[in-house]
């Protein structure tokens, strides 16, 4: 059997549109078998059967809103009881830009729940089995607003959860054969925009990129071995730097007593 027939299955989340219907595309061309998980059963199915009859792999449908408690469940134990797992493509998420005091308390919510407490969860579910066969992935699809607060602190601190979870889920996956990528689109041509409210047309048209093309340059950066794919960034780099003066400014937040501004 060759390396293209044997890659196993990829487990990717909102997968019926957009980044995630992309992804599943250009894995399966790829050779794996696919597991799409998404709300909308029609155009899951629309996928799935695009995909299976394009490239001749098995492709299975799990029909959950992450947001609830019971659907996550069950893709968990879906995920965790498949030894035939190699990759997950944490691309489910939720956006918008209200700030705390006008956002809808549930709306907030249930943001909360698949962008970090989802993402987390089947992380979970999956790392085990990935680790006992050495092998596969974990990609979590962030967002370049993690280092920015411009749209709001709800949204903006959940990419900011996914991209310091993925950075140490790398540094903890250190020394086996699985690893972990975060992914940092910048606005990117899908539906996403209609469901969060907010306009595109608002965006800078140079920032906008399309699905295909993010897609393809995190493919290539996980390729390549980066635990930060940042699809958009001319010069790496700026975020070796970047990282680099984090490092030493979390060094220096440790002392035994207050800094002497603070006259205690």
């Amino acid at each position: 059997m060759s390396t293209k027939d044997n890659k196993g299955t990829a487990v990717i989340t909102g997968a019926s549109s957009g980044i995630g219907a992309v992804y599943a595309d250009r894995l399966a061309g790829q050779g794996y078998d696919l597991v799409l998980v998404a709300r909308r059963a029609d155009r899951l199915q629309e996928v799935a059967d695009r995909l299976a009859y394009a490239y001749g792999r098995k492709v299975k449908t799990i029909v959950a809103d992450l947001a609830d408690d019971s659907d996550l469940r069950r893709v968990e134990q879906a995920i965790a009881t498949d030894e035939s797992v190699t990759l997950l493509i944490n691309n489910a998420g939720m956006g918008g830009i209200e700030t705390v005091a006008d956002a809808d308390a549930d709306a907030a919510e249930s943001m909360i729940k698949v962008n970090v407490v989802a993402l987390t969860r089947l992380t979970r579910a999956a790392l085990p089995g990935l680790l006992a066969r050495n092998r596969g992935a974990i990609v979590n699809i962030a967002s370049v607003v993690a280092y920015g607060i411009a749209v709001g602190g709800i949204y903006s601190g959940t990419k900011a959860y996914v991209v310091n979870f993925t950075e140490a889920l790398q540094k903890e996956v250190a020394g086996t054969a699985v690893r972990a990528q975060v992914v940092l689109p910048g606005p990117i041509r899908t539906e996403f925009w209609d469901a969060s409210g907010i306009s595109l047309d608002r965006i800078n048209q140079d920032w906008v990129m399309s699905a295909d093309d993010l897609v393809d340059a995190a493919l290539a950066g996980l390729a390549q071995g980066e635990t930060v794919t940042a699809p958009g960034l001319a010069d790496p780099a700026g975020l070796d730097t970047y990282l680099g003066a984090r490092d030493q400014f979390y060094g220096s937040l440790f002392a035994g007593k207050p800094a002497t501004r603070y006259a205690v």
